[in-house]
């Protein structure tokens, strides 16, 4: 089309320095304008009519998937892994050392507070009890001879006061004795269910080695460490899902406890959640994903995460809108706020029934003709 121009107007040229030549040079000047006016307004009506013909048949329309937009219940949750513990998880110790003489539990035994789990060799010990309760029992009919002597102002208050000594001495010592004793036997501090014992007879037990675990599972937790940055958004009473990955079953709760010290090493703090019945056959040290509900928004539009796009100017995603009687594709410019599971909360930008182009719009341009598929 441009070759076609550049002939005419050649043409045009040509006629125009032949024209001067001769005689009637206005007037066959005046002709030739009014003709290449009248070619070059047939050359555009000409050129618009093909361009209109060839956007006809060759406009793009590509074929998307649309969501209408509708508040939800939208809720974003904060995800660590706890452990599954007792009320009460205790390793009992040996209060002092010694050789193991007899075990009386075994794992899986249901004991109570006091029960006596494990004896040590007392048999030195029993001996000076014996000893002690011989040498008491002399004491005392001293003292008791000295003292009627005493009351009847008979004898010397040394005499009386020496007897005395001795037998509180004695009281004593044999007092020492059987608490000493007693250390010899390692009890259960809580009533629960015995889960290991690391002690056999013949073995030396020591403080602060672990005789026999004690677990009290009659209230199940679930404890966790969150990042110190989470300090001012998880509180106690805070909902929470307990998932627990190696059943695939969630318990719905709530946060119980929240510390408020900082561990110095890695910055977190401890929270407690407690765990009602289910179908869940708890175990201590068992892991479990502790979902804390820190943000809820009732009303919500949201988008899968996918869908939000951004530029130089910020996020966007693609409507679509009927203009002219066709659909087309339009950029909106939007903000995103919490973002959870895989959806984008818009915040702004969005209203409710506005047509969210949910696929194929990867390719897509603002106002390109569009299909719902």
């Amino acid at each position: 089309m441009k070759t076609l121009n550049k002939s005419l107007l050649f043409l045009l040229l040509v006629a125009i320095a032949f024209a001067c030549k001769s005689p009637d040079k206005k007037a066959e000047m005046a002709k030739l304008i009014k003709q290449r006016d009248e070619i070059i307004g047939k050359i555009k009506t000409l050129e618009s009519e093909l361009q209109g013909k060839d956007s006809t048949n060759t406009a793009k329309v590509t074929s998307v998937s649309i969501t209408e937009a509708k508040p939800v219940d939208f809720n974003h949750y904060l995800e660590v892994q706890g452990k599954v513990d007792g009320e009460d998880n205790i390793a009992v110790t040996a209060q002092m050392a010694g050789s193991v003489t007899a075990v009386y539990v075994k794992e899986g035994d249901p004991v109570h507070k006091g029960q006596v789990l494990a004896q040590l060799d007392n048999s030195v010990m029993v001996q000076q009890i014996a000893t002690t309760k011989q040498g008491l029992e002399f004491a005392t009919n001293m003292y008791n001879k000295q003292k009627a002597l005493w009351d009847k102002q008979i004898g010397s208050e040394v005499q009386y006061l020496t007897a005395k000594n001795n037998k509180d001495n004695l009281e004593k010592t044999l007092a020492t004795l059987n608490e000493q004793l007693e250390m010899t036997h390692i009890k259960s501090p809580i009533n629960g269910s015995v889960e290991e014992v690391n002690l056999k007879v013949g073995q030396l037990a020591s403080p602060g080695l672990p005789a026999v675990r004690v677990v009290n599972f009659s209230t199940v937790k679930v404890v966790a460490e969150l990042a110190e940055a989470y300090s001012q958004k998880v509180k106690p009473g805070d909902k929470v899902l307990v998932f627990f990955p190696d059943f695939n079953a969630e318990v719905a709760s709530q946060i119980r406890f929240t510390s408020k010290y900082i561990n110095p090493v890695n910055r977190t703090f401890l929270t407690e959640v407690r765990l009602g019945p289910s179908k869940v056959d708890y175990r201590a040290n068992m892991i479990a994903v502790v979902k804390i509900n820190d943000y809820h928004n009732a009303a919500a539009f949201t988008v899968p995460i996918t869908v939000v796009r951004e530029s130089q100017s910020g996020k966007y995603i693609y409507v679509a809108k009927v203009e002219n009687g066709k659909t087309v594709a339009r950029r909106v410019m939007v903000t995103v706020g919490s973002i959870y599971n895989g959806l984008a909360e818009i915040t702004k930008g969005i209203v409710a029934g506005d047509k969210v182009i949910t696929t194929g719009f990867n390719s897509l341009i603002d106002g390109e003709l569009v299909q719902a598929n």
